[in-house]
């Protein structure tokens, strides 16, 4: 038993807990492990990794069974269905004992030697550290993809990082218990923790080939990610003060309003339409627009507060 299983029972020494969400991915749990565990025993870390089992169908949970069994640093998390990867790390999250916490996929594309360099920069004085895959492994078209959803990112958010959706990434305990995931809002932890203000560094970071399996991600979750994406911004700006935003389209129907009534009183002699359609057309229209745009957004803000009360998975079974 290592020193660090040897103090398993003195959770308060635990340095470094790493979590995995995973949706099945059964071939690469035992390697994944094997080398996490020994970069982190070159360290001299006492460390933790905790699968989140995001409702596989594949025998996942029984390879993260067999990983409990052996290895009294490993635990584990069942959700009942598929909650998708936000819910996953929210879970892992809420279970992580360590002073600092590790992010990386279960597909192998990502090095655990990265490891070591992510924690160098927090120890430099760093909240977040973001891995930045480099010579990326994947179709020409994803990275063309990823290319621009990053520069958008980048520009929206005002957080400078070349790759908001790597999945390795390392964080001070007091960043991730601050964090609100829900939906696929795991994608823009940087800006939600820009927000809070963490202060933000990134590591260039290897990158392999999907060995098994095939990707989770496709056109529909770029689309997604925009909406995501808009939904931060506007999080981020009007959450505690949404008269702010609201006001802005009043004041802007308004005008339009009142400048569409007077076009038959102040306007040409000859108008395309009669008064009667300036007036009411224009009043509907800006009418509904408003209405429509409004409810998306006190939508949001309920959504929000909603899920701060509620948490948006249900586990079925831990391993401890």
């Amino acid at each position: 038993m290592s020193e660090c299983e040897a103090r398993e029972v003195d959770r308060a020494q635990l340095d470094v807990s790493v979590v995995v969400p995973l949706a099945n991915e059964r071939e690469t749990l035992e390697e994944l492990y094997s080398q996490i565990a020994a970069v982190l025993a070159q360290e001299e870390r006492c460390f933790e990794v905790i699968f989140v089992d995001d409702g596989s169908a594949d025998g996942s949970w029984e390879v993260i069974r067999r990983l409990h069994a052996a290895h009294e640093n490993v635990r584990g998390i069942r959700f009942r269905r598929n909650f998708r990867k936000a819910a996953a790390l929210a879970a892992g999250f809420a279970h992580a004992r360590g002073a600092i916490v590790v992010t990386i996929d279960a597909d192998l594309q990502d090095d655990p030697r990265s490891i070591v360099a992510l924690l160098r920069k927090i120890a430099e004085g760093n909240d977040l550290v973001s891995g930045w895959k480099q010579d990326r492994k994947d179709p020409f078209t994803k990275r063309i993809a990823s290319r621009l959803f990053n520069f958008v990112c980048s520009r929206l958010t005002e957080v400078q990082l070349h790759d908001f959706n790597c999945g390795l990434k390392a964080y001070r305990r007091s960043v991730v218990e601050t964090l609100n995931l829900y939906g696929d809002l795991h994608r823009f932890i940087p800006a939600l923790a820009a927000q809070r203000g963490s202060r933000i560094a990134e590591v260039a970071v290897p990158h392999f080939p999907r060995r098994y399996g095939k990707s989770h991600y496709g056109g529909a979750r770029l689309l997604e990610g925009i909406f995501d994406l808009f939904t931060v911004c506007f999080l981020s700006r009007y959450l505690t003060r949404p008269a702010h935003v609201f006001g802005v389209f009043a004041v802007l129907a308004g005008l339009l309003g009142g400048t569409a009534a007077l076009m038959p009183v102040v306007g040409p002699a000859s108008l395309a339409w009669p008064a009667s359609v300036w007036v009411v057309g224009s009043a509907l229209l800006l009418a509904f627009a408003g209405i429509f745009l409004s409810i998306g957004l006190l939508a949001e803000l309920l959504t929000r507060l909603l899920h701060d009360r509620s948490a948006s998975f249900v586990i079925a079974e831990t391993l401890d």
